[in-house]
């Protein structure tokens, strides 16, 4: 099985070039859970990512 790869809000923000507080405020207003958490850190997918995308 392929690893899929995983973003921080901080990567999302850095890979689209939007603040990372906007990726934030969007993850926060779509209630959107993290596909992984490690430690405090909240990590997400691809399709995650899609749809926190179309939020900003």
């Amino acid at each position: 099985m392929a690893k899929e790869e995983l973003f921080t809000a901080g990567k999302l923000a850095e890979k689209w070039g939007v603040p990372a507080g906007k990726v934030k405020k969007a993850i926060d207003t779509l209630k959107i859970q993290p596909d992984q958490k490690k430690g405090a850190c909240n990590y997400y997918n691809n399709t995650t990512a899609g749809k926190i995308k179309k939020a900003l």
